[in-house]
């Protein structure tokens, strides 16, 4: 419960975090329970992580790739990711547009290997080929 009190968890990061401490079966018990009891949630977790993490600026990719090191079900991270944007009001389109321009500026790429950062920038932080035309071509 302490851990659930300061942020959402996904099950698999409790089972990881109190497995070094706790029997096994009986975390499981306790886990299920949790679950069943609506204090533990994996969506709660997908949704909470994608806001956060898309505050920061960070797409869809890198969030989809970071839940599923944290044990979240593949159809709870397509949810999130879909579901997320529209709540916060924004797209991810807008969202890699807002970042790419805190991160560069206005200004056109003087040259290829600019331009070639600012997409290397963009596919670090989670944005697909999509978000690629929003860096403009070279003067």
């Amino acid at each position: 419960m302490n851990l659930l009190a300061r942020r959402e968890h996904s099950l698999a990061e409790l089972r990881t975090k109190l497995g070094r401490r706790f029997d096994r079966d009986e975390l499981d018990v306790a886990l299920h329970k949790l679950a069943d009891e609506n204090l533990q949630s994996d969506g709660r977790f997908a949704q909470a992580f994608t806001r956060e993490r898309m505050l920061r600026g960070i797409g869809p990719l890198r969030i989809d790739s970071e839940l599923r090191q944290r044990g979240v079900d593949r159809k709870l991270i397509e949810e999130a990711i879909a579901v997320t944007p529209s709540e916060e009001g924004i797209t991810w389109r807008e969202l890699a547009k807002d970042v790419l321009q805190r991160k560069f500026g206005n200004e056109r790429p003087e040259d290829l290997a600019e331009k070639a950062r600012r997409l290397r920038f963009l596919g670090y932080r989670g944005f697909g080929e999509e978000a690629a035309d929003l860096v403009p071509d070279v003067f």
